[in-house]
């Protein structure tokens, strides 16, 4: 093999509000090597990516000319954290209920279209065979006439991981690819990025995971203020054993009489249907929580996961037609959406993409007081004194006045967490908290939400894909597979069946 270099980085510098982000990085990356880029959540991965593909400003040397041998232009594709797409009049301000509303259906264009746009903006050869091929391995072909705005996170995920395989790059920037993929896409992409490896094209795998893929050569660790090493796989891996993070939990400092349980279900939810056109999402569910009850709730893309949460917290409309019950009272009897939410403690994949990210770090957690995209309202003194609480135990005080955007995704979902308990919420949502964040963040939110949930007799709905990402001793299993329920009763850390269900598909089950 001819190992003439495919990346060289010199003296690389990036600054963000006059702190430096990534300062005097040097590395080397041969034909045949792949680089994975890691390191805690801030520390500038993300940027390197970007810099890397030429998407921000940088000062250094970026060189990829050697590349290839017949001067033609090399393919750098950056492979973003998150889907990003335009509505038929080629815009992209979406809000997060859109997604629910059937009639705003129709200023989205098909999968379909979508890719064959794809294709014809970037010339890619075979496009059609291609096109085909990824869809039936991601499971898409079935959404082809689908809306872009009705496809579940992960369905948009697999959207654009297809989109960037199909352009046969040369070199290929990732950055958490795996981002709410179910188990079956993660081992998919798994295999296909191999293959790449192993045809010739150069990738650079960004995560926050410590664990790198089989087919990584190279470590970049990078660390605060722009520190960072650069090794080989081996002496990187002999390394971790001595580098383990160790877990805070975090105070939040409640009054926990102000937790009371409730002596009739939290919610209540009989012979429920939810369908857009001939497409049902979710298929006749029948669910009651209680109080200081714990579920998991688990699923494939595309399962209904999300939209049965909708129902839960106000966001879809549908609920109005359904049997629905919430704290006891019916939906659609005259309480407002506000009353509703100024319950719940809500994050989710969507939550985070359409957030406001003009508003400062300050505002956004605050917000999380009155269920709004910032603050409109004058907080108490006892509100102040939990928001100050809050930013010191988060570790937030660095970026109070930042705006939200311009934080890692990591320290985005992170925010968007406190902001979610900083009202002592009855009801706790968490979709795919964990996404983005760094092991050391993962390893303190689920020793606190295990503190939380116990201490304050919160009631808590949690979905994820990730088994070692699942909090203690949970209650409940709610599986979804294409809308259908499925409830198994979780006792001393196994899975019972309650429901005359077969269990055999979760014998494997792990608690954390």
């Amino acid at each position: 093999m001819n190992r003439f270099p495919v990346i060289q980085v010199q003296q690389l510098q990036v600054q963000q509000y006059g702190k430096p982000i990534l300062k005097n990085l040097n590395f080397t990356l041969l034909k045949g090597e792949h680089l994975y880029i890691t390191g805690s959540a801030g520390t500038g991965k993300t940027t390197l990516g970007k810099a890397l593909a030429g998407k921000i400003f940088y000062k250094g040397l970026i060189d990829t000319h050697h590349c290839t041998a017949n001067n033609r232009t090399i393919k750098i594709i950056w492979l973003e954290d998150t889907h990003r797409w335009k509505n038929l009049t080629n815009l992209s301000n979406f809000y997060y209920q859109q997604r629910y509303n059937s009639c705003d259906a129709t200023d989205s264009q098909t999968v379909e279209n979508d890719l064959w746009q794809h294709a014809q903006q970037h010339a890619i050869a075979n496009s059609e065979e291609l096109y085909v091929k990824y869809c039936q391995i991601f499971q898409l072909a079935h959404r082809l006439q689908t809306p872009l705005i009705q496809l579940s996170n992960g369905e948009q995920k697999k959207l654009q991981i297809i989109k960037a395989f199909v352009q046969q790059p040369d070199i290929l920037i990732t950055d958490n690819i795996n981002t709410g993929l179910d188990n079956v896409a993660q081992q998919n992409v798994s295999n296909i990025l191999k293959q790449l490896s192993e045809n010739g094209t150069t990738l650079l795998y960004i995560s926050s995971n410590r664990q790198p893929p089989s087919f990584i050569s190279h470590v970049l660790t990078l660390k605060q203020e722009g520190a960072y090493t650069y090794t080989n796989k081996l002496c990187y891996k002999n390394n971790m054993v001595n580098t383990s993070p160790q877990p805070r939990t975090i105070n939040l400092n409640y009054n926990a009489n102000n937790s009371v349980a409730c002596s009739e279900p939290i919610i209540e939810i009989k012979n429920t249907t939810i369908q857009y056109d001939n497409k049902k999402i979710l298929d006749n569910i029948n669910w009651t929580v209680n109080s200081g009850e714990k579920w998991l709730i688990k699923g494939h893309n595309g399962a209904g996961k999300s939209t049965l949460l909708s129902l839960i917290t106000g966001d879809n409309p549908q609920a109005y037609a359904n049997n629905v019950k919430l704290f006891g009272k019916q939906r659609g009897t005259g309480e407002s959406i506000w009353e509703l939410k100024k319950k719940i403690g809500f994050l989710s994949p969507e939550l985070h993409k359409y957030f406001d990210a003009a508003l400062t770090v300050e505002d956004t957690i605050k917000s999380g007081f009155f269920d709004t995209m910032g603050v409109y309202k004058k907080l108490n003194q006892a509100q102040i004194e939990i928001a100050n609480h809050i930013f010191e135990q988060f570790q937030l005080h660095p970026y109070t006045h930042q705006p939200f955007g311009t934080l890692s995704i990591g320290l985005q979902r992170w925010t968007l967490l406190a902001r979610a308990l900083i009202k002592n919420p009855p009801l706790l949502i968490l979709d795919e908290p964990c996404q983005g964040l760094d092991e050391n963040h993962i390893m303190q939110l689920l020793h606190t939400i295990n503190y939380y949930v116990a201490t304050y007799h919160t009631t808590l709905l949690y979905v994820t894909h990730i088994e070692n990402e699942i909090p203690e001793h949970m209650d409940y299993l709610l599986q979804l597979d294409r809308g259908r329920q499925q409830i198994i009763k979780i006792k001393n850390n196994n899975i019972e069946n309650t429901d005359e269900v077969q269990t055999t598909e979760f014998k494997n089950f792990e608690k954390v």
